[in-house]
């Protein structure tokens, strides 16, 4: 009763305080303090924040599973170190037309400008990596990357709230009820005029956390959690994506769905052929 109180009354504060940045009567600072030229960002607060949260879960997770916690936060360790260099390679990557230009900003991270795909591409690749050529190994490659998908949306659930207050990663122009207030100063040049945009973190945020319901509570053979967190993930980011601005482009397509598709289809590939019995697997 007391956890529903507190819940209750952290939601309620949340919409209220929503509600005042929406409509531009509270305009928000980008970073938490100041000294000298260090600048500690929201960005970097929520990144870091989801990071630790997930790896929190997964842990306790790993611990029922009998999994070696040290191999557990080895694992995670490489992941995180590996993800975020994939994340900001891809990003740069991009935008190559920019940081061409402007290679100092490559390093910044706390600027902005990290593609999640681009970390759970190289998060894949470690997990695999790691659970082949690591020595007395405690858990199967498959088991592994179940759990770090089942508790990676709560972290991008918790990360998204950093291009909040960055005022990035919002969508078109929008006049519906829940329109998101953003700068002039933020604002794509062509779209100076408009004042309200789609609140697109939000839409991910929301999209995430009811993933990690999903498959915190979904228990099947090994491999089922990933190959749904790749079909339902890459399904959300296609829906949205096509509202956001700031979209990286190959010709005419957006990166983000076209990448989105691949692993829609290697997801739903993985998952018939764990079903079927294709792929030998044993159960929980």
């Amino acid at each position: 009763m007391k956890r529903a109180l507190i819940l209750l009354l952290f939601l309620i504060l949340l919409s209220v305080f929503l509600a005042y940045v929406f409509q531009g009567r509270l305009l928000l600072p980008q970073y938490l303090f100041r000294i000298g030229p260090f600048e500690l960002r929201f960005y970097s607060v929520f990144i870091l924040t989801g990071v630790l949260v997930s790896y929190s879960l997964a842990r306790k997770q790993a611990k029922r599973e009998n999994v070696s916690l040290e191999q557990v936060d080895e694992l995670v360790f490489y992941s995180v170190v590996f993800g975020v260099v994939g994340a900001r390679a891809l990003y740069v990557i991009s935008n190559w037309k920019f940081y061409s230009k402007t290679p100092s900003e490559i390093f910044k991270l706390w600027h902005g400008g990290l593609s999640i795909q681009g970390a759970i591409l190289s998060g894949i690749t470690v997990f695999l990596v790691y659970s082949t050529v690591k020595k007395n190994v405690t858990f199967k490659p498959l088991q592994a990357l179940d759990l770090g998908a089942a508790y990676l949306p709560l972290g991008q659930a918790i990360g998204r709230w950093g291009n909040f207050f960055n005022y990035e990663a919002f969508g078109e122009p929008t006049n519906l009820p829940w329109k998101m207030y953003v700068p002039v100063a933020m604002r794509p040049p062509e779209f100076k005029q408009y004042e309200y945009f789609h609140p697109t973190f939000l839409y991910e945020s929301v999209w995430d956390f009811l993933l990690f319901l999903l498959l915190t509570h979904y228990r099947k053979n090994f491999g089922e959690v990933f190959s749904l967190y790749l079909c339902f993930y890459s399904l959300g980011r296609i829906c949205i994506e096509r509202l956001r601005l700031d979209s990286m482009y190959v010709g005419s397509i957006r990166l983000a769905q076209l990448l989105s598709a691949l692993l829609i289809l290697f997801g739903f590939t993985l998952y018939v052929l764990l079903r079927g019995g294709t792929i030998d697997v044993r159960d929980r």
